[in-house]
């Protein structure tokens, strides 16, 4: 969209504010998963390797504002804000081991997961950053005596638009 911001004797530009609504997909990466506390373990603090794909509705916010330069020069900007609310869900990695297990198992590893989950982000120009809500599903055997099987976490993300 363009609009005319030539010189005028005023900073008044019409119309001033805009808004969109869209679909957003984003790469994303959940950098800290908390989960509560469970009978065994208490509650922890997480920063495994994990990739999703993010699909939401985005609203975005613009506003030009005006202002009157040292040489009587208008200078205009646009200002975006946006958010939006959508579903996540990719592979990552979490710890299965005595802690984790109830002391079911004695050996240490890093357990393949499904993660999946909502999302609510706050949108800048290069990248967006928001909280997270989900589950993890194991993928393999060991789900069973995994305690946070279908057990819910909240986390900090940050998401890369892919379109």
């Amino acid at each position: 969209m363009n609009l005319p911001l030539g010189e005028t004797d005023n900073l008044d530009v019409s119309p001033s504010r805009f808004s969109k609504t869209s679909l957003d997909i984003d790469i994303t990466t959940i950098f800290f998963k908390y989960r509560p506390a469970t009978d065994a373990l208490q509650a922890q603090l997480t920063a495994e390797l994990n990739v999703a794909l993010y699909a939401g509705w985005r609203h975005d916010f613009y506003r030009i504002e005006g202002k009157k330069g040292t040489l009587g020069k208008n200078n205009h900007r646009i200002v975006k804000r946006g958010f939006d609310f959508g579903v996540l869900g990719g592979p990552g990695t979490t710890f299965i081991g005595p802690s984790t297990t109830n002391t079911s198992m004695t050996k240490e590893y890093n357990g393949m997961i499904l993660e999946y989950g909502l999302a609510a982000f706050m949108e800048t120009n290069f990248a967006s950053f928001g909280l997270a809500s989900g589950f993890d599903h194991l993928l393999n055997s060991d789900r069973s005596v995994w305690i946070y099987n279908k057990k819910p976490w909240i986390g900090f993300v940050v998401g890369i638009a892919l379109n």
